[in-house]
């Protein structure tokens, strides 16, 4: 594929920016740039901000409301959005369930569910992990029983993001224990509101609420609410950790973050007087993560354009995650170092919108220690890192 963007792409980047500039509030991205909590108040009215617009479900095809953007306009809007700090909706039915729907779903539950994730009326979290099968998914346990129209669920996932704020979960579920392990998992859909499911929160290391566990007893969903067939939901389950794997299908987000660290090293003294941007030794490191930067991109992109030719992800999503998890979790390190002793006083209220107390340090200070720890979870959802060497050893070298 070109990979240069045409005068067409630049114009529709301009048509991108204009729209950011005239909908995105600026109260909105100052929290997102400063690394200050969004409630999710903020997050679903930029959801339906951009379903009026057309443009909340870029991946989707036309016929399902999609806007029919080539893979480098799917880029350009990703990159655009992310630099303009606009909030990232809740994306686990529009980037995962969403397709899954598509390449598995019934007509009946196509256009049952579809038009209500694009509108926002129904938000999906994903049921995957379990205590004790996070990247060894095929060992999950968590049972469903048939019981005449119904499957009744008992058991518990774990490290759920968004679970208090997700309408429905779309979970993998045991329904059988012959066979192969992977043969008797079951992909189902259901109503965070049943009875028999509740929520507990899991405080992460950065000290904010994100993830969950989610517990299920006695749960009664109707059969009619599984994609696919019943036993093989790992087909499905492949499928859309595919999907997760890409990490929403652009590098803006990632590019926010070197735009920043390079901010930073032109503010912050390197402890001779000069600005830390003018140290040769760091100067360089930032410079090797540009350049690895650089060559992810056009890799994400060969592989968007494939997906846009409707060829499945394989061994290339893993090649992806690895890489992009390095690169970020390389560039909070960066950022780190260059903040120094500073970002040792983190104070958590600081990144709420109540707080009015001067800084210790620079502002952007106090964001980078839970930045840090929270993205060190990049290396180890959606599959650990080493989980994906292991697939790609599989699938491409014949190992």
């Amino acid at each position: 594929m070109d990979m240069a963007f045409s005068a067409e792409d630049e114009a529709f980047r301009g048509k991108v920016r204009a729209f950011l500039s005239e909908a995105l509030p600026k109260d909105v991205s100052d929290k997102v740039i400063n690394g200050r909590h969004i409630p999710r108040e903020d997050i679903m009215a930029w959801h339906h901000a951009l379903h009026k617009q057309g443009w909340i479900t870029p991946n989707w095809p036309e016929q399902w409301g999609g806007p029919g953007w080539t893979a480098n306009q799917k880029y350009i809007f990703d990159e655009e959005s992310s630099l303009a700090g606009a909030p990232r909706p809740i994306l686990f039915g529009i980037t995962m369930c969403g397709p899954v729907l598509m390449r598995y779903g019934t007509e009946e539950q196509k256009n049952y569910y579809l038009p209500k994730i694009a509108s926002g009326e129904i938000i999906f979290c994903q049921g995957y992990s379990e205590p004790g099968s996070g990247s060894d998914l095929a060992s999950l346990n968590m049972k469903a029983v048939r019981d005449g129209d119904d499957f009744v669920l008992n058991g518990q996932k774990t490290w759920t993001t968004s679970a208090h704020m997700a309408d429905w979960i779309f979970c993998l579920v045991r329904t059988s224990s012959a066979g192969k392990r992977q043969e008797g998992i079951t992909f189902i859909l259901l109503d965070m509101a049943t009875k028999g499911v509740s929520v507990k929160p899991l405080i992460t290391l950065d000290g904010t609420h994100e993830v969950n566990e989610v517990f299920f007893d006695d749960v009664r969903v109707p059969a009619a609410n599984v994609i696919g067939e019943v036993d093989q939901g790992w087909t499905v389950a492949k499928y859309l950790l595919g999907h997760e794997r890409m990490g929403g299908g652009a590098l803006g987000g990632v590019k926010k973050l070197l735009s920043q660290l390079k901010d930073i090293a032109r503010e912050e003294d390197d402890g001779f007087g000069n600005a830390l941007w003018d140290d040769d030794t760091f100067r360089r490191k930032v410079s090797q993560t540009e350049i690895e930067l650089m060559t992810l991109e056009v890799q994400m992109m060969r592989l968007l354009s494939a997906v846009s030719a409707d060829r499945e992800m394989g061994f290339e999503a893993s090649m992806i995650k690895i890489r992009r998890s390095e690169i970020l979790q390389r560039l909070t390190e960066l950022k780190m170092e260059a903040v120094g002793y500073y970002s040792s006083p983190y104070i958590k209220a600081a990144l709420t919108e109540r707080w009015n107390e001067e800084p210790i340090g620079a502002e952007y200070a106090n964001s980078q220690t839970p930045q840090y720890l929270n993205n060190r979870k990049h290396s180890i959802f959606a599959g650990s890192n080493e989980i994906q060497h292991n697939i790609i050893a599989k699938r491409m070298l014949g190992l």
